[in-house]
Formats: C-alpha cells, structure tokens, sequence
C-alpha cells in the first residue's frame, strides 16, 4: 500500500506541475489560448484577403490574448478603415490595435517650360 500512496502522491506532483507550466500570465500565453489566437489570426487575414479593396500582402496580423493587432503599409485611409472593420467582425476578437500607416506617396516632378 505504501508505494502505490508514494506513486500517486508523485504522480499528482507531476500533474499539478505541468498545468501550471501550461498556464497564462499577464505576458505570456497559456497552451489553449495561443491556439485560439492562431485560430483568430488566421480568420482574419482570410476575412482580409476576401475583400476585393483590400491588399492581404500589405497588411499584417498578429493576436495575444484575443487582441489583433495590425500593421503594414496601406494606400489611403479608407483601407486602414476597412482592415479595423472586418477585423473587428470575427469571432473571438475582443479588440484591434491599429498600427497600419500610410504608405508615403511619391512627389511629383515639376515640369520646366521652355
């Protein structure tokens, strides 16, 4: 009987262990929860890439803890507007931080007459 009480008291030490090496804290995040994220990122950047106005390539994604963040370089307003929107759409998003800026349009030469 005693190594069977030795066994399953070392057992549940293990166990006990190693969900909280699973768990989450304020900076990082747990097992589960990083596979939500994932799962959020992915439907966004699918969200993003079926709106015809929108270039998928130019826009990053990333998600803690159901926040998405977005970043790139995008043609006007109106597209960063767009991106907050449908991101802001799907399931699980709790929150978007935008990080997008505009892309820097280039200056028009100036034509010299004769």
């Amino acid at each position: 009987m005693k190594p069977f009480k030795l066994f399953s008291s070392l057992f549940l030490v293990v166990l006990l262990v190693s969900f909280l090496g699973c768990a989450s804290t304020a900076t990082q995040e747990g097992t589960g929860e990083y596979i939500d994220d994932s799962v959020i990122t992915t439907k966004v950047k699918a969200e993003i890439f079926k709106d015809d106005s929108l270039k998928s390539s130019e826009i990053n994604v990333e998600t803690f803890k159901g926040v998405v963040q977005l970043s790139g370089f995008v043609n006007s307003q109106a597209d960063i507007n767009k991106a907050v929107a449908v991101a802001r759409t799907v399931k699980g998003v709790t929150s978007v931080k935008n990080n997008m800026q505009l892309k820097p349009q280039p200056k028009k030469k100036a034509v010299e007459g004769c």
